[in-house]
């Protein structure tokens, strides 16, 4: 064990997956939850309320296409969306440096307002710190959530348990995908990542990417409504890389997932091309995977592309017991094990 905390502790692949095994469950698993903190899924339920929190350290805190703010609602209503809640309130801690600007604190609040109106949530109760200058960079916020369950998850069920007689799970768990199911991803991979890198000025490369950042639970609440869908993630930090592991470990089954149907822009192509770095780890952060039954994959595709933010929304591959790992089946017909990451390779993407 290390002796001191490193970025890669925070940067959500096999490190930070250590360290929360190893000390944070150590303390704090063995509850009596409906979905307790050991499942490790992105929210936890407690009678029925899905409870979520994240605190986001993102640098620059504005990017292209979005800011620390607009994060913050996204990250924490998404996290809720995924689980089949719905969204009702949230809370935002902020801690501030002292010296802080108070015009662009201004904007980061009318960004988090927008987001939440795009949402339909709202801000219910907050707290406020401010540390001496030089304590900190800037700006931090928490954001905590809770949720109700969707009437759509329950619909979304019921049409899962007339194909899978022996589903048996509530909530859209990670630990719910079975061979045969499709994986689909709602759209373009590597957006927020590379916008970060190129705001930051310092990785030698300029491009035009726009992050992806969104809250995406109206764009679930219409694929949930034609059902057939088992789990929900979004690839966040270690992207979809690290997300299809955490599928693989907690449900048991390998995923095959294919190259030439993985959408990426081309000019994200071109800037982790000249950075040496693969799309699949990058973290996103207005993106969904999903795991759907073979039998109602088309359906819940078409209902994703009929929304802004599934319009690229592809079937990427299938869950398989043929392995116990994630496979990539390359563009020229080769397969080969995809790696599952240490953590993001940026650091403070959200």
């Amino acid at each position: 064990m290390q002796n001191s905390v490193t970025l890669a502790h925070g940067a959500g692949g096999v490190v930070m997956q250590r360290l929360i095994k190893n000390s944070m469950l150590k303390h704090f698993s063995n509850q009596n939850f409906e979905v307790p903190l050991e499942a490790l899924d992105d929210a936890g339920v407690v009678d029925g309320i899905v409870f979520t929190t994240d605190s986001y350290t993102v640098k620059p805190i504005f990017f292209p296409g979005g800011d620390i703010g607009r994060l913050s609602i996204a990250g924490t209503v998404n996290d809720i969306a995924v689980m089949g809640g719905e969204p009702i309130a949230l809370s935002s801690g902020f801690v501030i440096e002292e010296g802080f600007s108070m015009n662009d604190l201004e904007r980061i609040l009318q960004s988090m307002t927008d987001t939440c109106e795009e949402a339909g949530v709202g801000v219910l109760t907050g707290d406020t710190k401010v540390v001496e200058r030089g304590a900190l960079d800037k700006i931090i916020i928490n954001t905590s959530g809770i949720g109700k369950r969707s009437d759509a998850l329950d619909r979304n069920l019921e049409v899962v348990r007339k194909y899978r007689t022996d589903f048996n799970s509530s909530w859209l768990l990670d630990s719910n995908v079975r061979s045969g199911d499709k994986i689909i991803i709602s759209g373009t991979l590597g957006d927020h990542g590379t916008a970060i890198m190129s705001a930051r000025g310092t990785y030698g490369f300029e491009t035009d990417v726009k992050s992806d950042v969104a809250p995406l639970n109206k764009m679930l609440r219409k694929a949930l409504d034609v059902g057939g869908i088992v789990s929900i993630k979004d690839p966040t930090r270690g992207g979809l890389a690290n997300l299809l592991y955490e599928w693989v470990e907690k449900s048991r089954v390998g995923i095959l997932v294919r190259e030439d149907q993985i959408p990426v822009k081309e000019n994200v192509k071109a800037a982790l091309g000249f950075l040496g770095m693969d799309v699949l780890e990058i973290g996103n952060e207005g993106k969904v995977c999903m795991a759907v039954i073979a039998e109602k994959a088309d359906e819940v595709l078409q209902a994703l592309r009929e929304t802004e933010n599934g319009r690229d929304a592809r079937i990427i591959g299938e869950a398989t017991d043929e392995f116990d790992v994630v496979a990539l089946e390359t563009a020229i017909g080769g397969k080969r094990i995809v790696s599952q990451p240490a953590g993001d390779p940026i650091p403070r993407i959200c």
